[in-house]
């Protein structure tokens, strides 16, 4: 039998933990709703957001990843742009040698010629120095090799310089010809320097695919980690919308649960009429 007390009102209590349980559950999901998230802090769930956190953060360092990468496109692409420029200008040598090669030419058009073929020569040097971007090249032989970062934990994608300089390819600063004979000559050297030019801007063209494919790969990466951490961490708004209402029913039905138990000891007074 229940004990009838104006001091202690146990349905009182009891609606009064039932309320304040369903406002602590409806505070948590008016702050998933407000924050689109089921784990906004350490509090919510330590382990997933330290996870989460951990997660991020590699998500995040993969900008440095993808930016050095890029770089490395960039500085190929000076180098190739510097490549075509140069197999271009090493057929119009090998034109000029073969025309010059002809002995029927009288001097004023052979000189015409020989200055021409010079000043092509001179092109490709001017061609290499500029060859820069930021300041760095992989066609002027001034380094043997340059590195880009390949993935957060600091490993390195390695591209390898190819010389497109006069030396690099089989030729001096000097090369010319001052007779017929050595014109003929000229036309197999400049032929082979086409060939090593050619080899070398291949291999770039190669090294250029492979940074594109990991640059790509890395994009990837960071989308699928990314997704994981909000796997981990979002909320499904249109759940926590249902519970909302659902809540908010039990909530009201609460109030009035602990207003009606409030009154119960009005009851008491009846025995003293």
């Amino acid at each position: 039998m229940p004990l009838n007390s104006i001091n202690t009102n146990a349905g009182a209590m009891i609606a009064l933990q039932n309320l304040n349980a369903t406002n602590s559950e409806l505070q948590v999901t008016q702050q998933r709703i407000n924050t689109g998230k089921k784990v906004g802090t350490a509090k919510d769930n330590g382990a997933i957001w330290a996870m989460a956190k951990n997660q991020s953060a590699t998500s995040s360092s993969l900008n440095a990843v993808k930016d050095s990468l890029q770089r490395g496109q960039s500085t190929i692409d000076v180098a190739l742009a510097a490549g075509d420029t140069i197999t271009d200008l090493l057929g119009k040598m090998k034109e000029k040698a073969l025309a010059a090669s002809d002995t029927s030419l009288n001097t004023a058009s052979f000189n015409a010629l020989k200055s021409d073929f010079e000043s092509l020569r001179d092109q490709i040097t001017k061609a290499v120095t500029n060859a820069k971007f930021n300041g760095v090249s992989i066609a002027d032989g001034s380094t043997q090799k340059l590195a880009f970062l390949a993935n957060s934990d600091g490993s390195q994608f390695t591209v390898s310089s190819k010389t497109l300089s006069l030396k690099g390819i089989g030729m001096t600063t000097t090369s010319t010809f001052t007779t017929a004979a050595a014109a003929k000559t000229m036309i197999d050297t400049v032929g082979k320097a086409i060939g090593t030019a050619t080899n070398k801007l291949a291999s770039l063209g190669t090294s250029s695919t492979g940074l594109d494919t990991h640059l790509t790969f890395v994009g990837k990466l960071q989308d699928s980690l990314d997704a994981g951490v909000g796997n981990l961490v979002d909320a499904d708004l249109a759940k926590e919308s249902a519970k909302l209402q659902s809540l908010q029913t039990k909530q009201q039905l609460g109030i009035q649960a602990l207003s009606i138990a409030n009154q119960s000891t009005g009851s008491i007074l009846s025995l003293f009429r």
